[in-house]
């Protein structure tokens, strides 16, 4: 009688519903793999007999405990930095690797002292923090007293030039501005003004994403059409009342891009303003007024961050700067989404 076959790492791969990469990182703890995926490869491993079980069992036994991972984000009101948080809590809850805590603030006055002065507390009581920050040099005077103290620093979204960062962890930004350029240079009239809206040139990131908007034109000749950038805050209030001056003062208003926040502002300026116009609008982040603004057509595209993935990545290499079991990457960049009503996701 033929000897019983010994089951392999592919079997259990196929019996857990996974690839053989990832039963391979669950043996050699070669990358982080979620909780829900280890446990189905332990199963499978006991199912079959798997001669590495043991392996397998310690890996998911051998955590590292009370790990403190803090946050420091930006208006708590905005639906976007509250997916944000759900997304890092539920990230950092499904991890085998590590247990510990997340600290989660919001900061609703941005000004550059109390942005500091927070990163600098949330930093100092946590063992590693990342930070949505404004490019100040109190900001990085804090973030570079935090590197004093061996604290892995993080900036999200938005980089800074401060030499004590640890790593970036967003969109290209110059990449982002371009797009919105090139969706709104198809779709918007021959003809008409242009709006450029950020919140702050403060935000590196809204400025490269501003950059990059008015390359795109002036490299296609267009420049002329493009108005003076607007400030609005990332306040829906602000946006709100900028934009509906826009539509009073250009009746040919063709395009508004929107490279910060506000969002809300303009979806109302242009929902209730007397004229009816209708510009093309690209902004950014798929929230609940966004998505009812697509579907209404008072916005035409928006360009999002992958949530769920931005939220594995900075938890990745957060706990990467704490257990150095791998290096940091010090600039982790994300493809974003582009949305219009047509494939609106469920």
């Amino acid at each position: 009688m033929a000897a019983k076959r010994r089951p392999t790492a592919a079997d259990v791969a196929q019996v857990a519903g996974v690839g053989l990469a990832t039963v391979d990182r669950v043996l050699n703890g070669r990358a982080p793999v979620r909780k829900e995926t280890v446990d189905r490869v332990k199963e499978a491993a006991e199912q079959l007999g798997y001669h590495a079980l043991p392996l397998i069992r310690r890996r998911v036994s051998a955590r590292i405990a009370n790990v403190r991972l803090g946050f420091v984000l930006q208006k708590q009101a905005d639906p976007f930095y509250q997916n944000v948080a759900t997304a890092l809590r539920r990230e950092f809850s499904s991890r085998l690797e590590v247990s510990g805590k997340l600290e989660i603030v919001f900061v609703d006055e941005i000004s550059a002292r109390s942005l500091g002065k927070k990163i600098l507390e949330v930093g100092t009581r946590t063992d590693a923090v990342a930070c949505v920050a404004i490019e100040h040099p109190l900001v990085v005077e804090a973030i570079d007293e935090l590197n004093l103290q061996r604290k892995s620093v993080f900036t999200l979204l938005s980089g800074i030039s401060a030499s004590g960062v640890t790593g970036y962890i967003g969109l290209d930004s110059r990449k982002v501005g371009r797009t919105g350029a090139f969706i709104i240079s198809r779709m918007a009239p021959a003809k008409g003004k242009i709006a450029t809206l950020v919140g702050s040139h403060r935000y590196r990131g809204q400025e490269v994403s501003e950059i990059g908007f008015r390359s795109f034109f002036r490299e296609i000749g267009d420049e002329a059409r493009l108005l003076e950038t607007i400030v609005n805050l990332d306040d829906p209030e602000v946006a709100r009342e900028v934009t509906t001056i826009l539509l009073d003062r250009h009746v040919d208003l063709a395009a508004i891009y929107d490279a910060g926040g506000g969002r809300d502002g303009i979806i109302e300026a242009i929902r209730t303003h007397s004229s009816g116009q209708r510009p093309i609008v690209v902004c950014n982040d798929l929230t609940g007024a966004t998505r009812s603004a697509l579907i209404d057509g008072i916005i035409t595209c928006v360009l999002c961050l992958p949530v769920e993935a931005f939220a594995r990545a900075v938890i990745d290499e957060m706990i990467a700067s704490i257990t150095g079991l791998r290096a940091v990457a010090p600039n982790r960049t994300l493809p974003f989404n582009v949305v219009f009503p047509e494939n609106l996701p469920a």
